[in-house]
């Protein structure tokens, strides 16, 4: 490809001032006409059954206008069709504190907020299920009566290859547990919607969401209103990381009382109950087992993984899946198995947070990898590169890899902070650990299944040489509009800040499904690509007209379309588009984009995974612990990540540092946890998110490997350089005290137990993991011993039947 004129350059982002002179309006900015204000009731218990719901004096109280319960919207929603388990409003029963059980309109938010204590509930609590370990038991309740067994939402089991040859051929062998702590996305923006319904009988949303196709047609679902008269329009987001990509009860239900009282709704979400709606990551308790012979090749791999849902399903088949899924893509496994269960207990749903499903066993695979290393007296680093799976190859679990830049993260990782001269040479309480993952750009399919495309684009050109690009993207501050407007730019041949960018609205931009998986920038991007390249043909075919020079000629850049041998031949943008209209009539024209066919196997449960291409990263982590304190101290990350091509070489290093500080926090502090129920910290001031002075020194380095499928060469940047981070921490933390702590976070309290400055629970001074957690190991032994799943058990009855 020539070289390209827009793309790969350091430029501002196309929608950096709005942002920066604080003009952008975000959804609780926005005041219309005689607007109310809502609020939620929600549950005071944790699992209960709802015996009386009397509204009528809340109702009575001057100032409120509209109350709606549970039965007005009764319909079950949720993200994923199959497996809907979710009101928008409690019916009946509760299942976890927070739980939203009425919505209020009136004509501020303190008389709302007053009106919500003279609502009358009365429950009938329920004993709560508040672990894994009780979900999996068979004599308490059911959160869910469709459960099958137990509080059982959902099994998966997967085996490929000779797992038993695997593990008989291998010299050594690990077998692992670890716990990874469940934690939230705490966005800086709260949920917020804004809902109107006209006198026309159409209703428009303005919410910020991730998913507006996805929400449009739960509204429709919900409310019983046509999706040809619901406008949903994502405005700007004040940061996401999954956690706006489920359909919410504050959406549902602004849209219902503005239907009832005829007046557009607000309901914004204050922090409290952000962290109660929650959707973030799940705790999950997992074991590895790992065959490798003598000189470290893997010869099988065996995951379990035991995962805490919450009281509803959210995205969770996918994320139980996840958690098996990708642990194939970035070293040689040929023998693999794969069984998985999420439970439902009674506390907020858990959903997806930035690296979602991966996050939890790229933790676990990578610290066991570092232990093998260790075991066998190999150099981390080189260690990785000598197992790595190739480019252009299919994994035992049939996904296809294209192109892989694991090996040159590595060798940049090692050139950059000399990994291998320091790695065991520090001083105690310094160390220096590694890590490496992979993620998707974008999943292989939709969660409609469907044969539509998975995002379309249309392209207008004005007379006056004016582009402007619809895609019903949402932009959540990851930079998927200026991603559009470069990528049409560069096409085109004009700069980015004359794109004007309409995204995230389903009147007035084609369908696209939404900002999650780190799909926007190579499927959107391709779906712009496609539309912008038609247009650009005309404007070519114009232009070699006028000049009467091959249009092989001819290149657009720099708002000219130019003769390549003598530049002072040119035709201007302006003038080629009038002359192109003149010959074609308006200058539109539409794109779009869907995965190839075959990325991934046939077998049931292989639509999770597969993704037309994956990217590498890996970080190295420098620690310092404080003998006495037990303080850990994360000096610096550097993290290398293969992009495809960095469209915004800026935005790509932003994408990188974000997640390495997103990473750090997980593993340092951050855990959504409870008591009874309860939230234990529900506000920033005590969930410890960093600071900016917490945050250690971050360096990004980009990796290209330019992806032959990828829109100009780009794969995704969003979320995967996260996975590498949490792991090189943990191992970076062993290389600086000789312990290893197989489970999140890594807390001061922890480290002195493990060096034994507060060891009153007897817990071994070499590994602090789910064996350090009280009866955690045998809970867990006992929980193995009670699924049916198991390898062994599913065997037997298939030879019994």
């Amino acid at each position: 490809m020539a070289e390209l004129s827009v793309l790969g350059k350091r430029l501002p982002k196309v929608n950096s001032w709005a942002h920066l002179t604080g003009s952008a309006k975000y959804a609780d900015d926005l005041f219309l006409p005689r607007m109310l204000y809502g609020r939620l009731l929600r549950s005071t218990q944790a699992h209960a059954r709802i015996t009386k719901l009397d509204v009528s004096r809340a109702l009575a109280h001057p100032g409120v206008v509209a109350i709606v319960t549970g039965p007005d919207m009764p319909e079950t929603i949720g993200i994923m069709p199959s497996v809907q388990d979710e009101t928008a409003l409690a019916i009946d029963r509760v299942r976890y504190v927070g739980e939203p059980v009425a919505a209020i309109a009136a004509i501020d938010e303190d008389t709302a907020f007053e009106a919500m204590s003279l609502i009358d509930v009365e429950y009938d609590p329920l004993p709560p299920i508040l672990t894994i370990e009780d979900a999996l038991r068979e004599d308490l309740p059911k959160i869910h009566e469709k459960s099958r067994r137990a509080n059982i939402f959902k099994e998966v089991h997967l085996s490929f290859g000779d797992l038993d040859a695997g593990f008989a051929s291998a010299d050594h062998m690990r077998d692992d547990w670890f716990f990874f702590e469940g934690n939230t996305h705490a966005p800086i923006e709260s949920h917020s919607a804004v809902a109107s319904f006209e006198g026309d009988g159409k209703l428009t949303i303005w919410t910020c969401t991730q998913v507006p196709h996805y929400l449009h047609r739960e509204l429709e679902k919900a409310l019983g209103l046509p999706r040809a008269k619901i406008r949903v329009v994502a405005t700007p987001s004040g940061g996401g990381f999954g956690g706006k990509s489920d359909p919410f009860a504050h959406e549902f239900a602004a849209c219902l009382l503005s239907m009832r009282t005829k007046r557009p709704v607000k309901i914004t979400l204050d922090r409290e109950e952000v962290f109660y709606a929650h959707r973030g990551r799940h705790p999950v308790k997992m074991r590895i087992k790992t065959g490798v012979k003598q000189d470290g090749e893997i010869t099988a791999v065996h995951f379990q993984s035991w995962l805490d849902g919450g009281a509803y399903s959210s995205y969770g088949i996918a994320t139980t899946y996840y958690t098996g899924a990708l642990m194939t893509v970035t070293y040689r496994i040929p023998a693999y198995k794969f069984d998985g269960v999420r439970v439902y207990t009674n506390k907020p749903p858990c959903g997806p947070k930035r690296g979602h499903g991966t996050t939890q066993p790229r933790y676990a695979l990578e610290c066991q990898l570092d232990k093998i290393a260790v075991d066998l007296g190999f150099d981390a680093l080189e260690y990785r590169k000598r197992i790595l799976q190739p480019a252009n190859s299919r994994t035992v679990n049939e996904l296809r890899i294209t192109s892989m830049g694991l090996g040159q993260c590595l060798d940049e990782l090692g050139a950059k902070t000399k990994y291998s001269e320091r790695h065991g040479q520090l001083p105690r309480g310094k160390g220096v650990g590694i890590a490496g993952s992979a993620y998707i750009s974008g999943a292989g399919l939709p969660i409609y299944w469907n044969e539509m495309p998975h995002s379309g684009a249309t392209v207008k050109l004005d007379r006056g040489g004016g582009v402007t690009v619809y895609c019903g993207t949402a932009e959540i501050g990851q930079g998927s509009d200026n991603m559009l407007a470069s990528v049409a730019a560069e096409c085109l041949g004009v700069r980015p800040e004359d794109v004007h960018v309409v995204s995230g609205d389903t009147s007035l931009a084609p369908v696209d499904l939404g900002s999650y998986s780190s799909r926007v920038t190579f499927m959107a991007g391709n779906a712009v690509k496609d539309a912008a390249w038609k247009l650009r043909e005309w404007l070519l075919d114009a232009a070699s007209e006028r000049l009467a020079i091959p249009r092989e000629c001819l290149v657009p850049a720099d708002r000219r379309i130019t003769d390549l041998r003598d530049p002072e031949q040119f035709v201007t943008f302006d003038d080629a588009v009038v002359l192109a209209e003149a010959k074609h009539g308006t200058l539109s024209a539409a794109g779009s984009y869907r995965p190839p066919q075959g990325i991934g196997g046939g077998y049931k449960g292989a639509g999770v995974g597969p993704s037309p291409a994956y990217s590498f990263q890996a970080s190295v982590a420098e620690v310092s612990v404080d003998l006495e304190t037990g303080v850990v101290t994360v000096d610096r990350i550097t993290t290398a990540h293969d992009c495809g091509r960095a469209l915004s070489p800026a935005n790509v290093e932003g994408q990188i540092e974000g997640s390495a500080y997103m990473g750090y926090g997980e593993i340092m502090g951050e855990e959504q946890v409870f008591r009874g129920g309860l939230h234990k910290k529900p506000s920033l001031l005590d969930y410890k998110i960093p600071t900016s002075l917490d945050t250690p020194e971050l360096e990004a380095i980009i990796v290209e490997t330019i992806d032959k499928e990828g829109p100009f060469g780009a794969k995704e940047a969003g979320e995967g350089p996260l996975n590498s981070v949490i792991p090189a921490i943990a191992n970076a933390v062993y290389d600086a005290i000789g312990v290893r702590f197989d489970e999140t976070p890594i807390t001061a309290d922890k480290v002195l137990a493990a060096l034994g400055k507060r060891d009153n629970r007897g817990m071994p001074k070499d590994r602090i993991g789910p064996e350090g957690m009280g009866d955690g190991q045998e809970a867990a032994n006992a929980a193995l011993r009670r699924l049916s799943f198991t390898t062994e058990a599913r065997e037997k009855k298939k030879a019994n039947a």
